[in-house]
C-alpha cells in the first residue's frame, strides 16, 4: 500500500516537475509468423500485433486515468524481422515493414521496433537483405524503427557491418532529404543491445524473451534537476544519496504502472527501464539536472564526472525499487531530445568529443546528432566504430543515432518536432579514416571477454 505522503508527492512530481511515464511497450513475438510464401507472412505479422495489442492503448489510458500518472507514449517491440523473414521468398523486407506500419497504425502506438538484425558476428542472408532494405522501409514508412547490432563484448565489432552502416546512415538521409534526414532518426546502431529496451527506435523483442510482454521506461529528469537543486553546496556523497532516492521514488512508480498494465492487459510483466529520458520541452532535460549540479552549462570541464555520478545513482536507487530493472537504464544524452543539450552545443560547448566522452558513462550513446549532409560514409562509419568500441572494451551498450542531414551545414538546424526535438548542425573531423573502415573482418574481442 502506498502512503498518502507518498501519493501527494507523486501528485506534486507530475504537476510541478513533469515526472511522467515515457513508455509502455509491449513486446510481441514474431517467431510463429514465418512462412515461406512472404505475403502469408506478411498477414500473419499484421493479424498477431493487432490482435495482442488491441487494448494496448486503451489500457494506458485507464491506468493514466486510476492513478494520475501520465503516459506519453504506447509502443510496440517485436522479434528482429531478420529472424522472421529470413524463410520467406522476398528479396526486399520492406513489406514486412509496411506490415508492422499498418499493424501500429491499427491499434493506434506511435512507434514499432524490430525491423532488426543481430550481426556483430557475421551475417546471414537474411540479415544482408534485411539491411540493404532499411532506408526504403524507413522511408516509406511512418511508425517503424530499425536496430542493427554490429558488436559486442564477447565477439568483438562486424567492421564489414559498420562499414554497411555508415552507408545506409547516409541513404536513409538521403530518401528524407525533405525532411531533414528523417529516418536516420528511427535508425540506431548497437553494441552489446539489451533485448528487453522499451525505448525506441532501439527496441525489440529478443530471443529469450516470452511470447508477450509489457516493458515499462520511465523518466523524470525534472523531478531529479529539483532534488538536485534542495541540496546546493552540499558534498557529493549528500548528492549522490539524493539522487539514488529520488530514483528509487521514480521506479517505484514505473513498476506500480507497468505491473497494473500487464494486469489489465493478461500478459506478463518483464522490467522496468529506469533511464532519465529528456524532452526538448523547458523543464525536462537531463543537460540541466547536470548544470543543477554545479556546471555553468554542460559540456565544460566535470560534465563526463557529473554524469557518471547521476547515472551510478540512478541505477543504484532504481534497484533497491525494483527486482526488475532492465533495458538501458541510467541516463539518456539525446542532442536533439533535450533543450539544456541543444543550447550547450549551440554555443560551442558541448561538442561531438564531449558527447563520446560522456557516452563511456551514460546508459546509451551518441543519439540524435545532427551532422553536415556532406559527411561521407566512411567517416559516419569511422563514428560508429569508436562508439562501438567504447562499448565492447567497457561491458556496456552504446549506440548511435546520428543524422547527416542533407544540404545541411554547420551552425544550421534541423526540426524533426514532437520527441524527437530539434538540433544544431555540429562538426565533425574532416581528416579521413577511409583505409581504416574499409579494411573488412572483425575487430576481435578484448581480453576482458575471456571470463568463462
Amino acid at each position: 500500500m502506498y502512503s498518502i505522503n507518498e501519493v501527494l508527492e507523486t501528485i506534486r512530481m507530475v504537476q510541478e516537475e513533469k515526472f511522467d511515464i515515457r513508455t509502455i511497450t509491449m513486446g510481441i513475438s514474431l517467431r510463429d509468423c514465418a512462412d515461406s510464401d512472404y505475403k502469408k507472412s506478411c498477414q500473419k505479422i499484421y493479424d498477431k500485433i493487432t490482435a495482442r495489442a488491441a487494448n494496448l492503448v486503451r489500457a494506458g489510458e485507464e491506468i493514466e486515468r486510476e492513478y494520475g500518472i501520465p503516459i506519453i507514449n504506447k509502443r510496440i517491440s517485436v522479434t528482429p524481422v531478420s529472424l522472421v523473414a529470413e524463410s520467406s521468398d522476398a528479396e526486399n523486407y520492406t513489406a514486412f515493414a509496411e506490415a508492422m506500419d499498418r499493424a501500429a497504425k491499427e491499434v493506434g502506438v506511435n512507434f514499432i521496433g524490430g525491423f532488426s538484425a543481430l550481426v556483430h558476428k557475421g551475417f546471414t542472408k537474411g540479415d544482408r537483405i534485411l539491411i540493404n532494405s532499411i532506408p526504403e522501409a524507413l522511408s516509406t514508412t511512418e511508425r517503424v524503427c530499425s536496430s542493427v547490432n554490429v558488436g559486442s563484448t564477447k565477439d568483438g565489432i562486424n567492421m564489414d557491418a559498420v562499414y554497411r552502416m555508415g552507408q545506409i546512415v547516409k541513404e536513409c538521409a538521403e530518401r528524407t532529404a525533405d525532411k531533414d534526414g528523417l529516418a536516420c532518426a528511427k535508425l540506431v546502431v548497437f553494441c552489446n543491445v539489451p533485448e528487453d529496451n522499451p525505448f525506441m527506435a532501439g527496441a525489440f523483442h529478443g530471443i529469450g524473451e516470452p511470447e508477450c510482454v509489457i516493458n515499462v521506461g520511465v523518466s523524470g529528469p525534472g523531478v531529479v534537476k529539483n532534488a538536485v537543486e534542495k541540496v546546493k553546496g552540499s558534498d557529493f556523497g549528500t548528492l549522490a544519496e539524493t539522487v539514488k532516492k529520488t530514483a528509487f521514488k521514480i521506479t517505484r512508480m514505473g513498476e506500480l504502472v507497468g505491473r497494473a498494465a500487464a494486469k489489465k492487459l493478461d500478459v506478463p510483466f518483464g522490467i522496468v527501464d529506469l533511464s532519465l529520458a529528456p524532452t526538448p520541452a523547458v523543464g525536462d532535460s537531463v543537460a540541466e539536472v547536470l548544470e543543477a549540479m554545479g556546471l555553468e552549462i554542460c559540456g565544460t570541464h566535470g560534465t563526463t564526472a557529473a554524469l557518471a555520478l547521476l547515472n551510478d545513482a540512478v541505477k543504484k536507487g532504481g534497484a533497491m525499487a525494483s527486482s526488475y530493472v532492465g533495458g538501458l537504464s541510467g541516463a539518456f544524452i539525446p542532442l536533439s531530445e533535450d533543450a539544456g543539450m541543444i543550447r550547450a552545443a549551440e554555443k560551442g560547448v558541448l561538442t561531438l568529443e564531449k558527447l563520446e566522452a560522456m557516452t563511456c558513462v551514460c546508459s546509451v550513446g551518441l543519439d540524435m546528432i545532427a551532422i553536415p549532409g556532406d559527411t561521407s560514409a566512411e567517416t559516419i562509419a569511422a563514428i560508429i566504430a569508436d562508439e562501438m568500441a567504447i562499448g565492447m572494451v567497457n561491458f556496456k551498450t552504446t549506440a548511435v543515432r546520428i543524422i547527416p542531414a542533407p544540404g545541411k551545414a554547420i551552425g544550421d538546424h534541423v526540426e524533426f518536432g514532437g520527441l524527437l526535438g530539434h538540433a544544431p548542425i555540429i562538426p565533425v573531423k574532416t581528416a579521413a579514416a577511409v583505409e581504416f573502415v574499409s579494411r573488412g573482418g572483425r575487430i576481435p574481442a578484448p581480453i576482458q571477454s575471456l571470463k568463462n
